[in-house]
């Protein structure tokens, strides 16, 4: 808990997500690098405008992903990104390299000297979209010290959205954070089944009650929904609700970005 309050400071951080546009050599590419950089840039100057406490990185728009072995052009792009988003805000950055790509996404953020990566396939196993992912915890922190990352912290997913969890299920939510937190996570995030669908608030309390590391949603958090959340979670990882319609895809929605700050400074008083 005390890296989590060193790098945020706000007593419930919401961290705003950036998905970059198509990175070079996936199928969805069209646009330059320098274009690229400046709408990610945009974003991060937006959500620091209305008052985030943080914003993340993810290639989001790299369909299909690739299972845990994203390119060197990722990497290299990520990185360009993520260094020009720390020169421009002051605010705390993270990352998420898709799918699984941990250690690529602490190697970035060693080298844009950026707070955080959020981690999937730390503990356990499951199976992805990409296929059969498997727990990672033990490798991902001996890289994290091998190249003196240690002020970098690793949030980890878990019973992932997007994933089968057939594999593991005997294995409840709350046994899987007990595992995440022995096996060093600096916190843990629950999701919906998918991007943008809610958190079960009933998990959210069991995962609290489990573990004594920082508990964040991260899915389907709206203005509207905050508040049930509000007194169980530690933090808040917003991209869908904060974009028009509320579809990922789509631009930001500075109405919708304020709606749900005024909703964070009613619930905080």
């Amino acid at each position: 808990m005390k890296k989590f309050k060193q790098i945020f400071g706000a007593e419930k951080p919401i961290i705003g997500m950036i998905h970059v546009p198509a990175l070079p050599g996936t199928p969805k590419h069209s646009q330059s690098v320098s274009n690229i950089i400046s709408v990610a840039v945009k974003e991060a100057l937006l959500y620091e405008k209305f008052g985030l406490s943080a914003v993340m990185i993810e290639n989001m728009h790299d369909v299909p992903y690739v299972n845990r072995k994203v390119g060197a052009e990722i990497v290299a792009c990520m990185t360009a990104i993520a260094c020009e988003i720390k020169k421009k805000v002051s605010l705390p950055v993270g990352i998420q390299i898709l799918a699984g790509a941990n250690k690529e996404a602490l190697a970035v953020a060693k080298a844009a000297e950026l707070d955080f990566i959020r981690a999937e396939g730390f503990v356990f196993s499951h199976v992805a979209d990409e296929g059969l992912m498997n727990g990672c915890a033990a490798e991902l922190l001996r890289f994290r010290k091998q190249i003196g990352a240690e002020n970098i912290a690793v949030f980890t997913d878990i019973k992932k959205k997007h994933s089968s969890h057939a594999i593991t299920a005997d294995v409840g939510i709350a046994e899987t954070a007990r595992a995440a937190e022995f096996f060093l996570s600096d916190g843990v995030i629950i999701t919906g089944s998918s991007t943008g669908t809610v958190a079960d608030v009933s998990e959210l309390k069991a995962v609290k009650k489990a573990v004594k590391i920082p508990v964040l949603i991260g899915s389907g958090i709206t203005a509207e929904n905050l508040g049930k959340y509000w007194n169980s979670a530690d933090g808040f990882i917003v991209g869908s609700y904060f974009k028009e319609n509320g579809f990922w895809e789509n631009e930001i929605s500075e109405k919708r970005v304020e709606k749900l700050m005024k909703q964070v400074d009613d619930l905080s008083k």
